[in-house]
């Protein structure tokens, strides 16, 4: 059920297949932390889900072309928490919990919807935080243009140790010098 709203969110908000490029995206730095099969396969499993929430959340608001106000800023930060209540009730998709609730906190402190920082942080949204927000960048969105690889994978480098894990934001960029395709063979 969750992975039907999570696709038709993506539909509705026209991001469609953004869950499965950011599973695809985090999986090769989750290899490289030695992550076995199937921690793997519960991140590929989970990492879709992550943005449910935004179900929640008004299209005029997801697709608004100008600044947000800060009330639409709070319904847009309110999605984490709003996930996670859709997710918790059903428990074959508990995996999915530190996906969708902390994958807007940042290696500083300054995310959202805990504050948390650091270690504190649960490396499964640790990692997904890079690949969601690199996605995010090579993506065109109302607001703005999609940024060259290039230029994204700049912009993560520039995010390790603030809003990035330092760690797997350096592993992120080295499987992207190893190749995007030989890491998209690895992910599938």
């Amino acid at each position: 059920m969750l992975a039907s709203i999570a696709r038709a969110l993506e539909q509705r908000d026209q991001t469609l297949g953004h869950g499965a490029r950011v599973a695809a995206l985090a999986e090769p730095v989750a290899v490289q932390l030695g992550w076995d099969r199937e921690r793997v396969k519960s991140l590929r499993r989970a990492a879709p889900l992550h943005d449910v929430g935004k179900v929640k959340v008004r299209p005029q608001v997801l697709w608004k072309e100008g600044p947000l106000t800060l009330d639409e800023v709070a319904e847009i930060r309110s999605h984490p928490t709003a996930g996670a209540r859709l997710v918790l009730p059903i428990r074959r998709f508990h995996e999915a919990l530190p996906y969708v609730l902390f994958h807007h906190e940042r290696w500083d402190g300054d995310g959202y919807p805990a504050g948390l920082s650091g270690r504190g942080i649960p490396i499964e949204a640790r990692i997904l935080a890079i690949a969601d927000a690199f996605d995010a960048m090579i993506s065109p969105r109302p607001y703005r243009r999609a940024l060259r690889h290039e230029d994204a994978l700049a912009e993560v480098e520039h995010g390790a140790g603030t809003q990035f894990d330092p760690v797997a934001a350096a592993l992120f960029v080295e499987t992207w010098a190893e190749g995007w395709d030989t890491w998209q063979r690895a992910a599938s």
